[in-house]
């Protein structure tokens, strides 16, 4: 088995299992543990800020760590423990405490998954293979869904078992994986021939860089009105149609097949356009989204918007790791401000239910969809006005090599 074929078996594997329980961690406490809705938003939000803050470091720990394999099997083992530790759990702290460890677990394993990807393909490849990686993602987070809905006569412990069983499943796939395919220098930009090892950049250098914060307060934005839409829409849903959770779990499994093909075509894109292009399009969808959101109330029509979900979210899965790795190329600090990055974009999705709960209470149903869309308006516009990704598709390529070709013609 080719070391990509592993690539596509580890994401596969993690595509649900990077956040724990996720939207089952609620049904879970309710059911065993007769928790309220607010006691369940409280811990999630505890937990979700906690884990804001590992992100940057776990960029760091993979960057100065050189062995992603490992990191990503202590990640899964973290995400596994912390899981199985919420079956007996009941009290605040307890839940607290699993939680936050699965969570830290999925906050170590996308950078790492990103540096062995990185050391095994090399970056001319890597737009396409994380296209591919994001695209066995989806169709994990795809079979594991439809596994628990299917499996309801096991009762509320099935989603346990499902996620262990994956975590399991890739850990295999990594320890699996040759370990002389992967290269460390490789992975980060230096010259592959050389013993030395060169010196690694500045953080403040890395994490200074314009580009990269241009972007990153982007990313930031588009979170803030993308995290809370579907929430958003749920709520809407119970006070206009009937069977609001039966519509939000199509609405995900909708924007779930879509992340599949955008991903893999938007890995190919990335060359061929440059990936400024693709963000732009992300970033442009979802004001549209969430002025569909806003003006139509028959679910059937709403799946249209949760399509444009997938387009903008399988987008932007799959550029950013691309266009962080463009700007910090060689620095040896890649994983350092890929973390760095989703941090800052966490915080705007974990605003996003108070924004677009609060633009609700003040203003009603449509005009709070609005309000979530703006910031999408907002972050397209700063990249508009700065070229924030370095145009790498054929066509940037085929300068550099025209001008290194003048230069030795004039040697």
């Amino acid at each position: 088995m080719s070391p990509t074929a592993h690539l596509a078996l580890i994401n596969l594997f993690i595509g649900d299992i990077q956040g724990g329980l996720g939207p089952f961690l609620g049904t879970w406490l309710a059911e065993t543990g007769e928790w309220s809705p607010a006691r369940v938003g409280l811990v999630i939000t505890l937990v979700g800020f906690a884990t804001l803050f590992l992100s940057g470091p776990a960029g760091a720990l993979v960057d100065r760590v050189a062995r992603p394999r490992l990191l990503i099997g202590m990640a899964c083992t973290a995400i596994l423990a912390g899981t199985l530790l919420l079956l007996p759990a009941r009290s605040f702290f307890a839940v607290f405490t699993a939680q936050f460890l699965a969570a830290a677990g999925g906050t170590l394993l996308l950078p790492a998954v990103a540096a062995l990807t990185l050391g095994i393909v090399g970056k001319d490849r890597f737009p396409k293979q994380q296209g591919r990686n994001q695209a066995f993602n989806h169709v994990g987070i795809l079979l594991a869904a439809g596994a628990i809905s299917v499996g309801t006569m096991f009762g509320p412990a099935l989603p346990f078992y499902i996620l262990g069983g994956m975590a399991v499943a890739a850990i295999v796939a990594t320890v699996s994986t040759p370990g002389d395919a992967w290269s460390r220098r490789r992975a980060v930009g230096w010259d592959e021939e050389g013993d030395d090892e060169p010196e690694r950049s500045g953080i403040r250098q890395v994490l200074g860089n314009r580009r990269l914060l241009v972007l990153t307060v982007a990313l930031a934005l588009f979170n803030l009105g993308n995290g809370g839409m579907l929430t958003l829409l749920g709520q809407k849903l119970v006070a206009t149609a009937g069977d609001a959770t039966t519509w939000t779990a199509r609405y995900v499994m909708v924007a779930q097949l879509v992340m599949v093909p955008v991903a893999l075509f938007a890995g190919s894109l990335a060359d061929r356009r440059g990936r400024r292009l693709l963000l732009m399009v992300a970033f442009a969808v979802l004001p549209v989204r969430a002025a569909m959101s806003g003006l139509i109330d028959d679910p059937w029509w709403l799946i249209g918007a949760e399509v444009l979900d997938g387009v903008a979210s399988g987008i932007v899965g799959v550029a950013v790791p691309v266009v962080v790795a463009d700007l910090t190329w060689g620095s040896g600090r890649t994983q350092t401000a890929l973390g760095s990055a989703f941090a800052v974009q966490g915080i705007g999705g974990a605003l996003s239910g108070w924004y677009g709960g609060l633009a609700y209470s003040w203003f009603g149903w449509t005009p709070a969809f609005f309000a979530l869309g703006l910031p999408g308006l907002v972050a397209l516009g700063l990249v508009i006005w700065l070229d924030a990704t370095p145009e790498s598709g054929r066509r940037s390529r085929r300068r550099e090599r025209l001008a290194e070709a003048k230069k030795a013609k004039a040697a």
